[in-house]
């Protein structure tokens, strides 16, 4: 049986839906990635990132290939435009998933903390 999935078809996002303590939530599409290092990536670089390497995968916007990217994706997540709720909530949920592979203590529970 396939999970059930989230759909918007604005951005042709779909996502597999997971639920945690009775809440619906987006399962995380991140994935980590080999880098070249830290530092910035060339647009090159960041041209040959699968779509699982970011934070808003369909916008390939916030490449999370290291601590030091996802801290910047946490910086940013406000900043990014052209995107939808649903891109934003999976964007949450694969920061989530990154920040734990890399050890980075969260304070925000949900994607409403970065606004304030």
């Amino acid at each position: 049986m396939n999970p059930p999935v989230v759909t918007d078809p604005r951005a042709g996002q779909v996502a597999p839906i997971i639920h945690v303590n009775n809440k619906a939530i987006l399962e995380p599409t991140w994935k980590p990635v080999e880098s070249s290092g830290p530092g910035r990536l060339s647009k090159a670089e960041k041209d040959s990132l699968p779509a699982t390497a970011f934070a808003f995968p369909r916008a390939r916007k916030e490449p999370m290939t290291d601590a030091e990217h996802v801290r910047d994706a946490m910086a940013r997540f406000n900043q990014v435009g052209n995107v939808t709720d649903a891109e934003r909530d999976l964007a949450f949920a694969n920061l989530q998933k990154a920040a734990n592979h890399f050890d980075i203590q969260m304070r925000e529970s949900d994607r409403y903390q970065f606004e304030s």
